[in-house]
């Protein structure tokens, strides 16, 4: 009868202990959701400021090379012309 009592005890109290334990394994379940679903808001963020600013690079590249070819094509304008020039010079 005292084994039989000591057994209950210890039982019971061994399920005591594993109660505890699956709470605290919930409680670090949920402490885990929320930090990944932080990162994953915080990655989400990061994303689309990297968009947005991949896009402004993008405009600003394309209005710089637009000014690149804009002189280019005033360069070569005036070289021609000038050439043009230098060549009634010459025959004059």
């Amino acid at each position: 009868m005292i084994k039989y009592l000591d057994e209950v005890f210890y039982l019971k109290n061994r399920v005591c202990e594993l109660e505890n334990r699956v709470n605290q394994l919930k409680l670090s379940r949920r402490v885990l959701m929320n930090l990944i679903e932080r990162i994953e808001d915080e990655k989400k963020y990061i994303l689309i400021k990297e968009e947005k600013e991949k896009k402004l690079l993008k405009i600003n590249n394309q209005r710089y090379a637009r000014q690149i070819m804009d002189k280019n094509y005033k360069y070569v304008k005036l070289k021609n012309s000038l050439s043009k020039k230098k060549e009634l010079a010459d025959n004059s």
